[in-house]
């Protein structure tokens, strides 16, 4: 892998390019973004170059589509028409069955594998990349099929992946999207209604003098823009509905059970469960 092709250079994709580089990447990064993202890039070192698009493309060896999900199915049905053969394609897009599916449709030329580091902030763009942002944590990838895992070039991203800090872990595309509607998406609607509940009942000022770490705590995610979250909720809203159906079925029990002894249950069962996921895995 000589030269890395980056289309977004945000977070997402300003860190991949960061912890590459501190990983040992020796190569060539390409930049395609907007015009004041890409400057920002170049001036923090995050890229090489800022390269159009096709010629970005045309030149690398890996692709990586940290773009919003509907720009990337975009991008896909645009892509074999430039892509070097025998490139790999990735993605860093927050569902994954549409896009697999549109890339075995669109992508000849090239490999496509899909991927998801379960990685982020609630701030945005290039500024806030950190080359330690997937350290620790779970990078899905999800081969079609899973044969896929075994070509050299998903080898050697999946080895890239590993250096990073990441943990890759190969899964279907179903099954992540029907995963991260419960542990990624759920939360953030949980904590975006929180918030828009609390806003229309208090005013700013005496929320402030009242909030402790908790309401800080719970309401963490909501600071995460609607701009980001539009495309992962259209792509995978059946599956956001069912785990928000789940969600209001259990504050409808609880609301049921306040000053019952039977609200003993709900907290005992969310402690061991609360305790259990941040357990390390040994």
């Amino acid at each position: 892998m000589q030269t890395v092709a980056i289309a977004g250079v945000g977070l997402i994709g300003g860190s991949f390019a960061r912890a590459l580089r501190q990983a040992g990447f020796t190569g060539k990064i390409l930049g395609v973004s907007s015009p004041n993202t890409v400057k920002l890039a170049l001036e923090y070192g995050v890229i090489d170059e800022a390269t159009p698009e096709q010629e970005a493309f045309a030149r690398a060896d890996l692709i990586y589509l940290a773009r919003p999900v509907s720009s990337i199915l975009e991008t896909l049905d645009a892509i074999d028409a430039v892509v070097r053969p025998g490139a790999l394609v990735t993605d860093a897009g927050s569902t994954k069955v549409d896009i697999v599916r549109r890339a075995a449709k669109a992508v000849r030329n090239a490999v496509f594998l899909g991927g998801h580091p379960m990685a982020g902030k609630e701030t945005r763009g290039v500024s806030s990349a950190d080359p330690d942002l997937f350290r620790g944590r779970t990078y899905f990838l999800t081969p079609q099929p899973f044969s896929q895992m075994q070509l050299p070039s998903v080898m050697r991203f999946r080895e890239w992946i590993q250096r990073i800090g990441a943990n890759p872990v190969p899964i279907s595309p179903e099954e992540h999207d029907r995963l991260v509607a419960f542990t990624s998406h759920l939360p953030q609607l949980a904590s975006t209604a929180l918030a828009a509940a609390l806003a229309g009942s208090l005013d700013p000022s005496q929320a402030r003098m009242g909030a402790g770490p908790g309401l800080l705590d719970t309401t963490r995610l909501a600071l995460s823009s609607y701009d980001i979250w539009a495309d992962i909720l259209q792509t995978n809203q059946p599956l956001v509905a069912q785990a928000l159906d789940l969600y209001i079925d259990k504050i409808q029990e609880i609301r049921a059970s306040l000053g019952e002894p039977s609200a003993r249950q709900y907290f005992e069962i969310a402690e061991k469960f609360t305790k259990l996921l941040r357990k390390r895995s040994v």
